[in-house]
């Protein structure tokens, strides 16, 4: 896909962290994928240690990005700026309080952390992490900071966590972020025809 048809196709930017969540987001991913939206997808150093890139390209048709990466150009501009150059929303899925305190600090370590200092475009986040953390006050004055710089946040869930606590923490829905998203950013029929096309080839 060339250039011109990428600014005018709606490019979704899903950030993944590393959680036990990641392999849900193959399944969001998966799912815009087949709506029609065209997703882009940077994983942290940590969460290649959850899930392969690979797993991200089956289902997008497109490449996933890894700090291994950072130093490529993407279309003649250093792959972060032009990621979020070309995004249109940025959807971090899951985000650990890691990731959450680095964005909250304009902290840059990684690609994704970089590209988010760089983007223009709405933020949003489904964070993953123990009910413990999620209700550290560390954590929630950093959600509450990105919150008052308009970042919009889905979640988190209550219900069992991976470690076997129970309580918030657990990723929001894959179904209930998809609506969400669909909700906001709706695609035309022709729209969504072209996409998925252009998806496939």
């Amino acid at each position: 896909m060339n250039r011109e048809k990428e600014n005018d196709s709606f490019s979704i930017l899903l950030g993944v962290s590393g959680s036990i969540a990641a392999f849900r987001a193959v399944e969001l991913a998966s799912a815009l994928s087949k709506e029609g939206y065209l997703v882009d997808t940077v994983l942290t150093p940590a969460a290649t240690q959850f899930i392969t890139p690979l797993s991200f390209e089956c289902v997008t048709k497109r490449k996933a990005y890894t700090d291994a990466m950072f130093s490529e150009l993407l279309n003649g501009s250093p792959l972060h700026i032009e990621l979020a150059r070309r995004a249109r929303l940025v959807l971090l899925a899951p985000a650990t309080a890691d990731l959450i305190a680095q964005y909250a600090l304009g902290l840059a370590p990684n690609l994704l952390t970089s590209l988010l200092l760089a983007t223009l475009c709405p933020v949003w986040i489904a964070p993953a992490m123990n009910v413990v953390m999620w209700h550290h006050p560390a954590v929630q004055k950093n959600v509450q900071l990105l919150k008052e710089r308009g970042v919009v946040f889905i979640g988190p869930d209550e219900g069992e966590l991976a470690c076997g606590d129970w309580g918030k923490g657990r990723l929001w829905p894959v179904e209930g972020i998809f609506s969400k998203i669909i909700s906001h950013f709706p695609l035309g029929d022709s729209q969504r025809k072209r996409l998925q096309n252009e998806s496939r080839t």
